[in-house]
């Protein structure tokens, strides 16, 4: 099995390690660190300094927030795991409610109080590491070419006893030996920098609830395939028994002598058979509709909106086809929220809007109703916005007294890459 960051390859396979790659990998994000610090120094006494002039405050705590980002992404040098972004999507768009957002994270902090560890310790940490175990090792390998050379390499070599070719080859010799030796130190300072990194600048919490959050997913995935089977059962078995059994009584009518009592009952069982096997169908649809399946979540959720008795305006243009819960997660969200406007909001018209820009999907349903909606109330909220929690989605409303109330869904997630080019949905509600 590969080993997933450094230190596992230096415990698994130690005489292998020092002529494999990550040696390489480690002195690559030493060498990052010991730039970056040296920028990350300048960048914060400027933010410190328009601190102290109450104007650099978000600024600050935005730096912060920005050398997180990279130093996240700089940490898949020596360690393999992603590292989870620990911080929240905001409530609302614009600067404001980011600012508000972050400023109430503690992952903000944790990761000011890296950058402050980062610009004034640690990249000097990472350049004396590199000069004693890259530096000084790669000049005892170069001796022969800079003994060669005029001026201060000369020098330089003189004080290491290096006077002569013989000497100068010598060295080479130590050069590699100590670059081969060095390359164990270098590695576990470079697994302490990346566990300090991935302590401070991703979540513990969620890093703590890896396994449960996975386990719950994985619990979501069986729900669904499960619900799929009994959808696929109930289709073809049970409807199609009721579409036989109303086409029996059917021709058992004409075989009962008209206006006869027979051929009376033989009708009201046809009409109740027929009934019920309406009601399966939209027990069937309910389940999970087949034009969910079929066109993705655009045209779903228009059909939906098509069937809700307050007219609704649906503008669901260029959703694209999504990872299958997602899109189930957001379907059903999508139609309760729009059964919750049918039955309680005493709305005239309703809007449902639906965008994805790559890396999230947003989905808002609002409505003109009379408002003061409490999700605490029993509205079918609260187990959807549990079951989007699994998928790190989260779902808001907003609803004052007198309205309007606006129900708010953001996922995270990426366009399927099997799916061909989405078909566009946009539907407006009946008048």
């Amino acid at each position: 099995m590969e080993a997933r960051d450094v230190r596992q390859a230096l415990v698994r396979r130690p005489w292998q390690y020092p002529f494999g790659a990550w040696p390489w990998r480690a002195a690559a994000y030493l060498v990052g660190g010991a730039l970056g610090g040296a920028l990350a120094c300048v960048v914060l006494l400027v933010l410190l300094l328009a601190s102290l002039l109450l104007v650099g405050i978000p600024l600050l705590l935005s730096g912060g927030v920005a050398l997180g980002g990279i130093e996240r992404l700089r940490l898949r040098l020596v360690d393999r795991r992603p590292a989870a972004d620990p911080h929240r999507l905001p409530a609302a768009p614009g600067l404001g409610a980011w600012v508000r957002t972050r400023a109430g994270e503690r992952a903000t902090w944790r990761e000011l109080a890296y950058a402050l560890l980062f610009a004034t310790v640690l990249w000097l940490l990472d350049a004396l590491v590199l000069a004693v175990a890259v530096a000084a090792p790669g000049t005892l390998l170069a001796a022969p070419l800079l003994l060669a050379a005029d001026g201060r390499e000369t020098k330089l070599l003189k004080s290491v006893l290096v006077t002569s070719y013989p000497g100068a080859f010598a060295a080479v010799v130590v050069g590699a030996l100590a670059l081969v030796v060095l390359s164990y130190p270098l590695g576990l300072y470079a697994a302490g920098r990346g566990a300090l990194a991935r302590a401070l600048l991703t979540s513990g919490e969620r890093d703590g609830l890896g396994e449960v959050i996975a386990s719950r997913a994985r619990l979501v995935d069986a729900f669904e395939a499960e619900r799929r089977r009994i959808e696929r059962d109930l289709h073809d078995g049970a409807q199609h028994r009721l579409v036989a059994l109303t086409m029996t009584l059917g021709l058992a009518r004409l075989d009962a002598p008209p206006g006869g009592p027979l051929a009376e009952r033989l009708a009201q069982a046809q009409e109740e058979a027929g009934q019920v096997l309406a009601e399966l169908r939209e027990l069937i649809h309910g389940i999970h509709p087949q034009v969910l399946a079929d066109y993705g979540l655009g045209p779903a959720l228009a059909d939906a909106a098509d069937r809700t008795a307050v007219p609704v305006d649906a503008d669901l243009d260029g959703l694209p086809r999504l990872p299958a819960a997602v899109e189930s997660a957001a379907y059903f969200t999508g139609r309760e929220a729009l059964a919750n406007v049918d039955r309680h909001s005493g709305a005239g018209r309703a809007r449902l809007t639906g965008r994805h820009d790559g890396r999230v999907l947003v989905l808002t349903v609002e409505d003109d109703g009379r408002g003061g909606a409490d999700p605490a109330g029993g509205s079918g909220l609260t187990g959807l916005a549990d079951r989007l929690a699994v998928l790190d989605g989260t779902l808001t409303i907003t609803s004052p007294p007198g309205g309007p109330t606006v129900l708010r869904v953001e996922i995270p997630c990426r366009v399927r890459s099997e799916s061909s080019s989405p078909r566009t949905a946009s539907s407006s509600g009946r008048a």
